[in-house]
């Protein structure tokens, strides 16, 4: 269309983190064809982690982080939370606010707490992707910061758009959004778990059971999408009076299970609220749930950031020997 303009023309996106979320956005933004690779950078401490990066997709990759801000105009805040603060410190003197949009994907770190570690009225925008993204499926909401702008909006949702679909939501909306969409693949994948298991029971092969309970969950989520229809109407598709659907739907309602997933991400939404208020910040729900959480004790006694005791080390940042100390 003559005049439009797409929101990444010409834009330049560089990743600090190059670890499984990070690089997943990079595939899919090279995968949709919306930034050229030479329009796309990565850095990371880890050169084998860069050499593979820059071997498969093409892009640029160093090991400085203030490098990469100075060739990018979108940069994408991709490392483990407690990582933050250092590298907030490390690139900070070279955020140019009449440049630079700042992109956070760093759960529970407000767009206050990015703001505040930033001279001027820097935009920031607050991403929650889900693990989903790794397979170009995700969920992701994002909201603005105070300095950011509706435009700055469409060039997140273009971005995470590469790797699945995206809403924009109020920050205050955020705990809800982990709770649900966060640490929803991993009830999705308790569901599938039960599933497989049931179809074992009643004498299907376990490969059979698993891609059967995975593809009926992948297609019903695809017609829900694509139909636009209530939830109701599509069972009541499936539904015939008296018969097996029926009786099955019934031992689920009996059995409570509406009111159990709710029960579960209310209780997802609360912990979250919980970290919130205690100054601690978590990995993505999504990851492995069965590791506690940890806080931080670094030598700043800074407890905006914390860290689940799991996280994926592929994700390096440049900032270890940082003043701060910060961990």
């Amino acid at each position: 269309m003559p005049g439009f303009k797409m929101p990444l023309e010409g834009k330049k996106v560089g990743c600090l983190g190059a670890g499984a979320m990070g690089g997943a956005l990079l595939e899919g933004l090279v995968r949709s064809g919306l930034v050229p690779p030479a329009h796309l950078a990565a850095s990371d401490v880890r050169e084998d982690r860069l050499r593979f990066l820059s071997s498969k997709l093409g892009i640029r990759t160093c090991t400085e982080n203030v490098s990469l801000v100075a060739e990018s105009d979108v940069v994408i805040l991709a490392v483990k939370p407690p990582q933050v603060p250092a590298v907030l410190e490390e690139v900070a003197p070279h955020v140019r606010v009449e440049r630079h949009l700042l992109v956070s994907i760093a759960a529970g770190v407000t767009t206050a707490t990015v703001e505040r570690r930033i001279s001027g009225p820097v935009r920031v925008v607050r991403v929650m992707p889900n693990t989903p993204c790794l397979v170009g499926s995700g969920a992701s909401a994002y909201c603005l910061g105070r300095h950011a702008t509706p435009a700055d909006g469409e060039i997140v949702a273009a971005i995470f758009g590469a790797v699945g679909r995206v809403v924009a939501v109020e920050e205050t909306l955020m705990d809800a959004v982990t709770g649900l969409s966060g640490s929803g693949p991993a009830y999705m994948f308790l569901l599938l778990d039960a599933f497989i298991e049931a179809g074992v029971r009643v004498g299907l092969p376990r490969e059979v059971a698993r891609v059967l309970a995975a593809q009926t969950m992948l297609g019903s989520a695809r017609m829900l999408l694509e139909s636009g229809e209530h939830p109701a109407v599509l069972r009541d598709m499936v539904t015939t009076p008296g018969g097996t659907t029926a009786a099955g739907l019934f031992a689920l309602e009996h059995g409570r299970l509406r009111a159990v997933i709710m029960e579960a991400v209310a209780a997802a939404v609360r912990r979250a609220g919980e970290l919130l208020s205690d100054g601690e910040f978590c990995q993505p729900a999504g990851t492995d749930n069965r590791a506690a959480f940890r806080r931080q004790n670094s030598p700043s006694n800074d407890r905006e950031f914390c860290q689940r005791a799991d996280t994926d080390d592929t994700v390096a940042f440049r900032g270890q020997n940082s003043r701060s100390k910060e961990r």
